[in-house]
């Protein structure tokens, strides 16, 4: 705040006025008045700067490491002034936002006091009483305050000038000048120079802070980051590139193949973009996607940025933000039969390894959960799963999900084999894939992806685990020339066989309430149990859809169960009377009965004893069986076609 000069007299007067008779005049300015009544009450001394609280040497040393670099940049800002404050005897003090000093600049502070250097020293209000400093913290803005108006009667001869040093609305320092109240500088020159220091220093702190979060994201992104001046030399590099670098300072001296790194292709002006390039040292080759942009000041080049990211952790990456990651662990699995445990040990020590696997089970078992929980219990968890339901479909399009495609500007996209790379590709319903595409994939696991690029002849090695499941003898399938005999020698190396319900009754107790806890919290719904004849109930059944059959038995009766206990009357099993009766009408009790079969014909033939061409007839009607998805698109496409 800018004041007129005062007369010092009558400010000395008013101070004399207050402390002997207790009386404010009219003319102390409001914001001391304020501070001076609540330094009476704290019955702060008046004569000297006494009692102050000081930190210690080891707290003082840390404190002033945490603020070396500003330190260093008020350091250069004095410089510029250093004269002209030893010419008006004139001194500068910088403090942390709890008022402790960090350091004077050209003489004491606070020169008639005994206090000496005011380092380490904290000048808060309650402690040396009103003071310009005081003003400024409590305000949030600059203020001068007149010697006769600080507190303590040692510092009356000089005026103080303080100026809180803002960043995103919170005082992180203060700085403030003093000098003699004989200067007869103009004041409002020195509240500019201030606010002048207070603004460059505001600035450097906003930039330090969107440095700091730049750097941390530059550390924590799985990109190589450097920043190259015009003489090809590094001025800059986050973590990830100085891992490259070998401790050196020149790209050239690392990288065997710099010449067809295109930095001094954006050294000359033309930037790449997004360029899959082959960075090779005399240990180590990268392949990697990489971007070099040049960097202009004014009109000219003066340095360049590469941006240049590995492939497979960019595939990782691309893997992981669309979903591709497991659900589900081994132990989301639940049982106390032998048979469950013995499956539940083999998959976790198999899953260790690095062998492809092949799980066979009947539909409804739970092939896709333990996949998922193999996974996860693979050193591989970190990589992404990619699930793929295999069907019988067109070639193209089977190739386009599996191999990638173009895009409009001949761009790759990526198929699920590549995302695949470092992780695992699941093939659920592996019988489904035509000889050919079995025969395409094997061919690529073993030897390589092809290029899409025309012309290109190199492969890209895979690093893929494969886990297939299959419903039916995939061996009897391949001796049948009926499935691929190169892709079913792959999954072999080792089968785990996962038993039905029906083999592993005293595990439908354990199953079923697993279930209902994962309905309760999925749901955010209250807790409910079986009753002892519901129990009876589940177990008695042979429950050919296998879990997934049970899971939709326990979901209608959770929903439709207003209270807390589910009775016998509220289970639906597979194929009773009033589902028998409802489902030629009622589309939701054919989809019941359809969901509650796995989706397998046979079995839901077999629930609702009518034969398969019948059944047939109604999945038609329902648009429910394979590739009724794909139709159902198809049929849209048609008629927008017709639009």
């Amino acid at each position: 705040m800018i004041r007129e000069r005062r007369n010092k007299e009558k400010l000395t007067a008013y101070y004399s006025k207050f402390m002997e008779e207790g009386l404010v005049d009219t003319n102390v300015h409001p914001w001391v008045e304020t501070s001076w009544l609540r330094c009476r009450n704290l019955n702060l001394p008046t004569e000297n700067l006494s009692g102050l609280t000081r930190l210690n040497k080891m707290d003082l040393t840390a404190l002033l490491k945490a603020n070396a670099s500003v330190l260093k940049f008020v350091d250069g800002l004095f410089d510029q002034v250093r004269n002209h404050f030893a010419a008006h005897n004139m001194s500068m003090l910088l403090l942390d936002e709890q008022g402790y000093g960090l350091k004077e600049y050209n003489a004491a502070y606070f020169p008639k006091t005994q206090l000496g250097d005011v380092v380490g020293w904290r000048l808060q209000e309650k402690d040396i009483g009103t003071s310009s400093i005081s003003v400024a913290m409590e305000r949030g803005t600059a203020f001068l305050m007149f010697g006769p108006e600080m507190w303590v009667k040692q510092c009356h001869g000089f005026d103080y000038f303080s100026g809180p040093v803002n960043v995103n609305g919170k005082v992180r320092y203060i700085i403030s000048f003093s000098c003699p109240d004989q200067n007869e500088l103009p004041y409002d020159l020195l509240l500019s120079l201030l606010m002048t220091m207070k603004f460059a220093l505001e600035q450097f702190l906003s930039r330090m802070e969107y440095w700091g979060i730049n750097q941390l994201m530059m550390s924590e992104l799985p990109v190589s980051v450097f920043w190259v001046d015009q003489n090809e030399k590094i001025k800059f590099c986050n973590d990830n590139a100085r891992s490259r670098m070998e401790g050196k300072e020149r790209m050239e001296d690392v990288f065997l193949n710099y010449e067809h790194i295109p930095v001094r292709k954006a050294l000359g002006g033309v930037p790449t973009h997004r360029r899959e390039i082959t960075w090779i040292t005399q240990d180590r080759t990268y392949e990697d996607i990489t971007t070099v942009v040049p960097v202009k000041v004014g009109r000219e080049v003066n340095s360049a940025v590469v941006l240049t990211m590995s492939i497979e952790d960019l595939k990782t990456t691309i893997a992981h933000a669309t979903g591709y990651s497991s659900r589900y662990s081994l132990y989301s699995m639940v049982g106390q039969t032998a048979e469950f445990l013995s499956l539940q040990h083999k998959a976790s020590r198999i899953a260790r390894g690095e062998q492809n696997m092949l799980l066979q089970g009947e539909p409804g078992t739970g092939k896709q959960r333990l996949a998922h929980g193999i996974h996860q219990a693979s050193p591989r968890a970190a990589a992404p799963l990619i699930v793929v339901k295999c069907t019988n479909g067109p070639q193209a399009y089977l190739a386009e999900q599996f191999f990638g495609s173009l895009d409009k500007d001949n761009q790759p996209i990526a198929g699920k084999l590549e995302l695949a790379m470092g992780g695992t590709l699941f093939l659920d319903e592996i019988e489904k894939l035509p000889v050919e595409m079995g025969d395409r994939i094997a061919d690529a696991l073993k030897n390589g992806l092809p290029s899409l690029e025309k012309g290109n002849k190199v492969r890209k090695t895979l690093n893929v685990r494969v886990i297939a499941a299959c419903d039916s003898n995939l061996k009897r399938l391949a001796d049948k020339g009926l499935f691929s005999r190169n892709l079913y020698e792959m999954v072999i190396d080792t089968v785990i066989r996962i038993p039905p319900l029906r083999e592993r009754v005293k595990d439908i107790e354990v199953i079923a309430n697993h279930i209902l806890a994962e309905m309760s919290a999925q749901h955010n719904m209250a807790a409910k149990k079986l009753a002892p004849q519901a129990l009876n109930m589940l177990t008695s059944c042979r429950w050919p859809g296998n879990i997934k059959q049970l899971q939709g038995v326990i979901e209608q009766a959770f929903f439709h169960t207003p209270g807390s206990i589910i009775e016998a009357e509220d289970i639906k099993l597979p194929g009773d009377k009033a589902m028998e009766k409802s489902w030629k009408t009622d589309e939701d009790a054919f989809i019941a009965a359809w969901k509650a079969a796995g989706g397998n014909i046979s079995k839901l033939a077999g629930m609702l004893d009518v034969s398969r061409v019948t059944l047939y007839r109604y999945l038609k009607k329902y648009r429910l069986g394979p590739n009724s998805d794909e139709k159902a698109a198809a049929k849209k496409a048609d008629k927008k076609k017709l639009k």
